[in-house]
């Protein structure tokens, strides 16, 4: 699959990135939800 250690790491950097970025807007939805949550009350 990888031929290279160089597409090795830049596959991984760029799927590191991918796990980051779905975990910020995981993160900014359950922010979300709580705030709404404590409005509502």
């Amino acid at each position: 699959m990888f031929h290279t250690l160089q597409e090795y790491l830049h596959h991984t950097k760029g799927v590191s990135y991918l796990v980051a970025g779905a975990v910020l807007v995981a993160f900014i939805g359950f922010w979300l939800f709580l705030v709404g949550r404590e409005r509502r009350e």
